[in-house]
């Protein structure tokens, strides 16, 4: 950060109006969400992969799989929630570990890349000699695992739309939720019709159902962890914003990007007209960001217009 001509307030500024219940990651706010979706994913996991193994069935199996990975993922993602609220800041790590979240839901998009690669592949390889799958079992372990999906479905449901590591389970989740009615229609067909071809059908279908799904999730994390802006905030617009408020000649030097689901940041320079009062420019200037695009932290150097020549001399 470039040294301001200004002191105490009047040079950085920082928005630091976060009430206690937003002091902390989204993903933390739905941990105790996380602990019981992560106990149902687990239970039920074994009684699909149990199934699977003594019927032969690969949509049960993928299924099973699926859960897996959901079990994985939430538990990546209970243990980065875990860390990053323990580990705290500190004067060599003065953001925590707050990207832990966001690395889990890379890793967990990872995971099911994987398994629904390894179930369209497995499924081509059986569509010309089908195995005989009991349609029975498979009907009854699919409306158990239909039932945990649903539970866990809406206990994560809320915490998606603000925490990109509850979305990466969330996704796993629904995966499986269609997974299970997959898993369901299968063993109806196999019970009532016999129709041995029905079982890698669904296979196939769930993994290409999964697939945009997952690039969705990586994409999103991976602009996180290259400290893109958020997809929500218009930069330019911005930057024009806070160059229009009373008192400030130009904004520039603006950097927003998040730190993790729910925690986005903010710094820019701003250059003052002649006469301007720094402190006034630095309260409008927080309370632009606080009000229109919910940035509570914000890092706002304050420079008379004389000084504002010297920021160019950084070339990246």
């Amino acid at each position: 950060m470039h040294e301001s001509l200004y002191i105490g307030v009047m040079g950085h500024g920082h928005g630091h109006g976060v009430s206690p219940d937003r002091a902390t990651s989204a993903s933390a706010r739905y941990v105790g969400r996380l602990w019981i979706a992560f106990g149902i994913g687990a239970v039920f996991m074994a009684v699909e992969f149990g199934v699977g193994l003594a019927t032969s069935s690969l949509a049960l199996l993928s299924d099973a799989a699926h859960m897996l990975t959901d079990v994985l993922g939430l538990g990546m993602a209970l243990a980065a929630v875990v860390v990053a609220r323990r580990a705290g800041t500190g004067p060599n790590r003065t953001f925590g570990l707050y990207r832990a979240e966001v690395l889990a839901a890379l890793a967990n998009a990872v995971l099911l890349f994987g398994v629904a690669g390894y179930v369209v592949s497995e499924a081509v390889g059986r569509f010309s000699d089908p195995p005989s799958v009991p349609g029975l079992p498979v009907l009854l372990a699919a409306v158990l695992g239909l039932g945990a999906n649903v539970v866990a479905f809406f206990l994560l449901r809320e915490g998606a739309k603000e925490s990109i590591t509850l979305r990466g389970a969330h996704l796993e989740v629904l995966a499986d939720l269609i997974g299970s009615i997959g898993v369901l229609i299968s063993g109806l067909l196999t019970l009532t019709l016999g129709w041995r071809h029905a079982d890698p059908v669904v296979g196939v279908a769930i993994g290409l159902f999964v697939l945009p799904r997952t690039f969705q999730l990586a994409r999103r994390s991976l602009r996180i962890l290259f400290q893109h802006a958020p997809e929500r905030i218009d930069v330019g617009e911005m930057q024009h914003a806070l160059g229009c408020l009373p008192g400030v000649a130009e904004a520039h030097d603006l950097h927003v990007w998040t730190l993790t689901s729910g925690m986005e940041v903010a710094s820019a320079h701003l250059t003052t007209i002649r006469d301007a009062d720094p402190a006034e420019v630095l309260r409008s200037a927080q309370r632009l960001l606080s009000e229109r695009y919910r940035i509570e932290h914000a890092t706002l150097q304050v420079e008379p217009g004389e000084s504002a020549s010297r920021c160019g001399e950084m070339s990246w």
